[in-house]
């Protein structure tokens, strides 16, 4: 017995020698980079920065996995700029939220770090216009810092001629947890926790001005909102801040046009904490978080949405649920989902990229 406690104690002083060997060279290693943000710190690891190219997996029913993140996030934006995907903000497993943006390049499958945000958010909207990114309200503080949360109007914008984040004219309505959609050069953000739930703006960026809209009939946050035929649709969301707020599958259009609303068909299902991709003329609607039915708390649901014929189509359910992504990149055909919490709350955020590539046409 003696000299099994003395080789375990041998081998348990060999592992944490071992242990703190590395820890002490870890800041050294090649690719790794220590990142203070804020609150938060975290270390970018260049030598996992890249992956198979997009397509060069395994596909089931649409669906494969992409280049993973190196770094985990939920409650983060993410957009198409330039021909990459952009994720920004949010905050990883512990809930401190970053400023942070990495980018991930197709071309070369992958991952950097972008312009660092001007302050830690989440929660916030982001859309491209004319070369430019912008990204608007959201939510600074509040999860695990500590500190009350605010929610926000500013806009930051960035401009790769000029480089970092340049602020423009702020939103009317401070909120997070809204939506954005681009139609001919202008900006419209929709919903977002209360009292911003009702809100319904547009933005110019070539003349940096704001205009309050026909407040949305249905007030909601963490909703689906796209731009499709020169409309904005709304899809479900849910009425209260918490997780477990009350889910909606109630679908809204805006026709600029006629500045008016209509319904469009509800969603198969009441859902929230959910975001949406517009391609081939579809409004694709995946994920979302407060289902007591599932041990996760979470769906796992794509849902597709033929605005001819106003009518909805179940599809294969996403590899992994989750929810928390604000938005998502569309390049080459193929819905790109970087992130989101794999549990009910924020506390989860995956690295995990995961692709679809519809085959369902609205366009035809």
């Amino acid at each position: 017995m003696r000299r099994h406690t003395t080789m375990a104690a041998a081998a348990a002083l060999l592992l944490a020698t071992s242990a703190g060997a590395q820890s002490q060279q870890q800041p050294s290693l090649p690719g790794a980079t220590v990142v203070q943000d804020g609150d938060l710190t975290e270390t970018w690891n260049g030598r996992v920065s890249a992956g198979p190219p997009l397509g060069s997996r395994l596909e089931v029913g649409g669906w494969s996995m992409g280049a993973a993140m190196p770094l985990p996030r939920s409650e983060h934006a993410v957009e198409e700029f330039n021909g990459q995907a952009w994720v920004l903000g949010g905050y990883p497993p512990g809930r401190l939220p970053s400023s942070l943006v990495q980018v991930y390049d197709p071309a070369t499958s992958r991952w950097s770090l972008g312009p660092t945000l001007p302050e830690p958010i989440h929660h916030m909207m982001v859309a491209a216009v004319d070369g430019r990114l912008y990204v608007i309200g959201g939510e600074v503080d509040g999860a695990s810092t500590g500190r009350p949360e605010r929610f926000v109007n500013t806009v930051w914008m960035h401009d790769p001629a000029v480089g970092g984040w340049t602020p423009r004219t702020p939103m009317p309505t401070a909120r997070s947890g809204g939506g954005a959609a681009v139609i001919d050069g202008k900006i419209y953000v929709a919903g977002g926790r209360p009292p911003g739930g009702s809100a319904f703006e547009v933005y110019d960026p070539a003349t940096d001005t704001w205009e309050q809209l026909p407040d949305m009939p249905t007030q909601r946050n963490h909703l689906a909102m796209v731009a499709l035929n020169g409309r904005v649709i709304v899809a479900g969301g849910r009425f209260e801040p918490g997780a477990g707020a009350e889910r909606t599958a109630v679908v809204e259009i805006y026709d600029p046009a006629t500045r008016t609303w209509t319904r469009g068909a509800d969603m198969p299902a009441p859902r929230g904490g959910v975001t949406g991709a517009a391609v081939n003329g579809c409004l694709f609607v995946f994920g979302g978080e407060g289902e007591r039915t599932d041990v996760m708390g979470l769906t796992a649901n794509t849902y597709g949405y033929d605005p001819r014929a106003d009518r909805w189509t179940e599809l294969a359910p996403l590899p992994i649920a989750v929810h928390g992504l604000k938005g998502s990149a569309v390049i080459g055909g193929r819905i790109l989902l970087p992130g989101g919490a794999v549990t009910i709350g924020g506390n989860t955020g995956t690295n995990a990229m995961q692709v679809y590539r519809p085959t369902m046409r609205c366009d035809g």
